[in-house]
């Protein structure tokens, strides 16, 4: 079957693959296992949507992250463990461009905006926090660095494999 799927993708003329009495589709693109495959492997719509998704899930939970009851470290650790797994989803497979690092920092900034709000100046005013205050909230931990650290565990998984696992020998 994953050969059949890889024929699908990698056909660069539309045709339909006829196995027995089935006939299957050629697509430009499809969802697999929650991510998106397309036939010129580019991941900036699966970036749009992992980014969608995150979109999402803060608009699911804004009652918990603009909650005044909730502690700053608390609504750290929930953006760690509810939106920020939903965006980096499958991300130890993407090939990185500057522009996907760019979208992902500025995603994790508007997010943070949004839950931590403005700062009050010493005049009175109010402002909205700069990126090196974003930065110190995550104490460096930003999502490129997470997801960084993410393709550094998948490696020494696939380093720990026996030389004969499938995975291992298609790398």
């Amino acid at each position: 079957m994953r050969a059949l799927l890889i024929a699908v993708i990698l056909c660069p003329h539309p045709t339909n693959i006829i196995i027995g009495t089935e006939e299957f589709e050629q697509v430009n693109s499809f969802k697999y296992l929650g991510a998106m495959v397309n036939n010129d492997n580019s991941i900036e719509e699966e970036i749009k949507e992992r980014i969608a998704t995150g979109n999402k899930a803060y608009h699911v939970h804004k009652k918990l992250f603009t909650s005044k009851l909730i502690s700053r470290n608390v609504k750290i650790h929930l953006y760690k463990t509810l939106i920020r797994p939903t965006v980096t989803y499958a991300s130890e497979t993407w090939v990185f461009k500057e522009s996907i690092y760019k979208k992902l920092t500025i995603f994790e900034r508007k997010i943070m905006r949004k839950v931590f709000g403005p700062t009050r100046t010493e005049e009175g005013y109010w402002r909205i926090k700069t990126n090196r205050e974003i930065n110190d909230i995550l104490k460096g931990e930003n999502i490129i660095g997470f997801i960084k650290k993410q393709r550094l565990n998948w490696l020494g998984h696939v380093e720990r494999m026996s030389e004969d696992n499938n995975v291992k020998k298609n790398i």
